[in-house]
């Protein structure tokens, strides 16, 4: 899904239709909605074909591009150098000359970007405000305004385990199926659903609070138990001022490494050195339907997958926040839709959104250095890298090497990304 969910240019009587509730009036006809079509271009005229013609051949003769004798600005050598350590920003200098491990949670944490909403809101207004406010990805739940107090979370893991139920792909136990069943007819019907009725349709990570005035290593610990976030409240109190994520942990460290010589030591190993990671890898290939990915990522707990070819090379990612582009019932078709296809979806909104063109960047290879990966992980903010096989120096092979069905390492993003 996007970042943003689109609000409609038109309203009618002062009502904005709900992404959602159109989402889920629409959901019973799945299965007989047909895909998107493509249109096609028009043939170029004939007269502009002639002049294109004739302007090239006028262009006959004339003198060579400057490109052809232009030195390169920079070596091979210096080239990979610039990728093994990429530039970072300057960094806060409140934090020079600091051992790191005295760094309190409350500096490095942004008490502008905790949004919270009621236990009684509707899956549908949370999810508004879960998409339009972009990190950490995450709404905190609170038993009403008056509080700050956080009793619960909703991030795209949680749509994630909505939509599967609203189009019937949940499989609930045996003694959820009642319910289960209620709570999709609900939502198929376009009636609003209280979060409180839909906390437990997917799997949670425990809900920990650290004070402000914890150090980092205590939130490292409770990272390295798996744990993908924890919630900073005002020492004493119970009063969430913060979130701190993995990814902010990571970019953290990165844009300030320059303070930290000790862990800025690391950086220029490479990852197989460093021997992080883990081979169990999921991955899906490319012409498996969207709605199987979705399914694997709710039923194995993980919120990103590589997408691969029949070669099993990685041709691109999908993370639960890709989830955001299902909340329009014009977007149930891609449920169908082969993950390929979701991924250029992805990429073109993307390059609507941002106003560049996007490409997938998702992979490192064992004797990536740790600096590339980390680059990589800030400027994506994406949640782990996936490591693949290291393309041979005279391979002709394509660019994005692969996953070896074996088990090539990952890196386990767990102890370093959210």
């Amino acid at each position: 899904m996007a970042e943003s969910l689109e609000t409609p240019n038109k309203r009618r009587e002062g009502h904005v239709p709900s992404p959602l509730q159109s989402l889920s009036s629409s959901a019973a006809s799945l299965g007989r909605s047909p895909p998107p079509g493509h249109a096609m271009g028009s043939s170029p005229s004939p007269h502009s074909h002639s002049h294109r013609g004739s302007f090239a051949e006028q262009m006959r003769g004339g003198p060579g591009s400057p490109r052809a004798s232009r030195q390169p600005s920079l070596s091979q050598q210096a080239f990979q150098d610039l990728i093994n350590n990429p530039p970072t920003k300057a960094g806060d200098p409140k934090f020079h000359g600091r051992d790191w491990k005295t760094i309190r949670l409350g500096e490095i944490v942004d008490p502008s970007l905790v949004r919270f909403v009621e236990y009684d809101t509707s899956v549908e207004d949370a999810t508004n405000v879960l998409v339009k406010s972009g990190a950490p990805n995450v709404v905190l739940l609170r038993e009403d305004a008056s509080t700050r107090h956080a009793i619960g979370t909703f991030d795209y893991s949680d749509l994630n385990a909505y939509l599967l139920l609203v189009v019937g792909l949940a499989h609930p136990e045996e003694q959820d199926v009642a319910s289960f069943d209620e709570l999709a007819k609900k939502g198929r019907e376009g009636k609003p659903i209280p979060l409180k009725d839909v906390k437990d349709l997917g799997k949670k990570e425990p809900l920990i609070t650290l004070s402000h005035t914890a150090d980092l290593t205590q939130a490292m610990e409770v990272f390295g138990s798996g744990v993908h976030r924890v919630l900073v409240a005002k020492e004493g109190t119970s009063d969430v001022i913060g979130v701190l994520t993995q990814l902010r942990l990571v970019q953290f460290f990165w844009e300030n490494r320059a303070s930290f010589p000790v862990v800025n030591e690391l950086y220029p190993q490479v990852i197989k050195d460093l021997n992080i990671g883990q081979k169990q890898v999921l991955a899906i290939n490319g012409d498996k339907p969207l709605a199987t990915a979705l399914e694997l990522m709710h039923n194995e707990g993980v919120s990103s997958i590589p997408v691969l070819d029949a070669q099993h090379n990685v041709i691109g990612n999908i993370s639960h926040v890709d989830v955001k582009l299902l909340t329009k019932s014009t977007s149930l078709p891609l449920l169908r839709s082969s993950c390929i296809h979701f991924i250029s979806v992805i990429l073109s909104e993307r390059g609507v959104n941002d106003g560049k063109d996007s490409f997938p960047v998702f992979h490192v290879n064992p004797y990536s250095t740790l600096a590339h990966t980390v680059a990589k992980l800030v400027a994506t903010r994406s949640h782990r890298m996936w490591v693949v096989d290291a393309p041979s120096p005279a391979s002709s092979g394509p660019s994005t090497p692969a996953i070896q069905p074996t088990g090539e390492k990952t890196v386990k993003l767990e102890q370093y990304a959210h």
